[in-house]
């Protein structure tokens, strides 16, 4: 471990994200104590050793909110973020005026030293990076020792969130290479491990201070040449075939993820794609300049390490996450439907089939139809998918053993209706297990 001179104990917002995270282990490698101020249900996402404070950007919008968090706090690192909007959780709560709250706490509270992480690119592009500049412009205009660090797309071989797993799913597609709006923009890609070690050195370098810095690597990259070098780090042969995406049905599925979706395919990533995202000519000489930091080359990454079956999986999981949902949703609203449609002689007839009473089993037969209906739906809410899988697999188990209890011929039935039970099982299973964050 490297101990610095002058150990600090360090506020982070955003703490438990993708480049929160990182930001954390190099701070806390530089032998700075680490309080991380984040929601109540992401403690159990960071490293031990890490202080927790609770907070949520969405409300805590006053500066007096924040002061009592600062206590015996040395500097602060800002590095929450949203790709879209959510509720409560809009851009300029969670990227501007919440920032802006602690940036005045901090100077009420006499902590000076304040490094935002920023975004690259033009303000007036998308809300998303309107917003972090928003927050820019009002840090850079308070008595304190700022620094501004506005990355272009952050990315790490030992995980991926948000785009950069949008970006590498789409490099291990089989066969083909999709290319959005031609794959000819440019994009100045880091390495989040090196984005971390430009903020702990900016904790400890004078000529950090009251500057913007581009974090950016040493060269632009195509976004085909990206998706090319994933292929390659994934082991994966070239593809067969390249298309490119006319920028229309790029825009076209962009606008439907906004709509339905909850992940980074929305229009921010959408236009922050088509427009590129690159630094100034000189970024990336000031930055090592300033911070003795020399940020890698996507392919120098790359190759410290081969890439894993673990990645190949991930990367491949990605689009069949919530392919496996709707269709799971899709096969229990149509039994529902199925059953609540079906012509009344031949509910008769398997409720007889069955030993049961024609009333009573007629009841008990439309009663599973609206819950396998109720379940259907409760899948694709996202609050409650994880709860309705669960009741799902409960369903599955219970409708196995009463009906090949009731009637053991229904196991043997040639169209393997309940055989195909356990099918369903185990997608179920699967289901669950990708159902946390990525």
């Amino acid at each position: 471990m490297q101990w610095v001179e002058n150990r600090m104990r360090v506020l982070v917002t955003g703490a438990a994200g993708f480049i929160g995270r990182q930001i954390t282990a190099a701070l806390l490698d530089a032998g700075h104590g680490v309080v991380a101020a984040v929601r109540t249900g992401r403690r159990r996402t960071l490293p031990a050793g890490v202080e927790v404070v609770a907070c949520d950007l969405a409300r805590d919008l006053r500066p007096e909110q924040w002061v009592p968090r600062l206590r015996g706090i040395d500097a602060v690192v800002n590095c929450a973020g949203i790709l879209r909007p959510s509720g409560c959780n809009s851009f300029d709560a969670v990227h501007h005026l919440a920032p802006v709250a602690l940036f005045k706490a901090c100077a009420m509270a006499g902590v000076r030293r304040v490094i935002q992480i920023s975004a690259l690119g033009d303000p007036a592009a998308t809300r998303f990076i309107g917003s972090k500049h928003a927050a820019d412009e009002a840090l850079m205009g308070m008595p304190l020792e700022w620094t501004v660090i506005r990355p272009s797309v952050v990315y790490s071989m030992a995980g991926s969130y948000g785009g950069t797993s949008l970006l590498r799913a789409m490099a291990a597609l089989p066969g083909v290479l999709l290319l959005p709006g031609g794959g000819g923009q440019k994009l100045q890609p880091v390495a989040g491990e090196d984005l971390a070690r430009i903020v702990a050195a900016c904790l400890a370098r004078d000529a950090c201070c009251r500057v913007v810095l581009e974090a950016v690597g040493p060269e632009p990259v195509t976004v085909r040449e990206y998706l090319l070098a994933w292929r390659r780090w994934l082991r994966l042969p070239a593809p067969r075939w390249e298309v490119r995406v006319p920028r229309v049905v790029v825009g076209l599925v962009a606008r439907l993820g906004e709509w339905f979706g909850r992940g980074p395919l929305g229009m921010t990533m959408f236009t922050m794609l088509m427009q590129g995202n690159v630094g100034q000519a000189r970024a990336w000489k000031e930055l090592a300049d300033r911070t003795g930091v020399h940020t890698r080359s996507l392919d120098a990454v790359l190759g410290v390490r081969p890439g894993f079956v673990q990645d190949l999986w991930h990367a491949r999981l990605y689009f069949l996450r919530p392919l496996l949902r709707l269709t799971l949703a899709g096969v229990w609203l149509a039994s529902g439907i199925a059953g609540l449609l079906m012509n009344e002689s031949v509910r008769l007839e398997a409720v007889a089939a069955l030993g049961l009473e024609p009333t009573s089993g007629t009841r008990l037969a439309l009663a599973a139809s609206v819950v396998d209906m109720v379940l259907g739906a409760l899948l694709l809410w996202d609050r409650l998918a994880v709860p309705a899988a669960w009741l799902m697999l409960g369903s599955v188990v219970v409708y196995s053993l009463v009906l090949g209890g009731l009637a053991p011929q229904l196991w043997l039935d040639p169209w393997g209706g309940l055989v195909k039970n356990a099918v369903i099982f185990v997608a179920l299973l699967v289901f669950l297990v990708l159902a946390g964050r990525s």
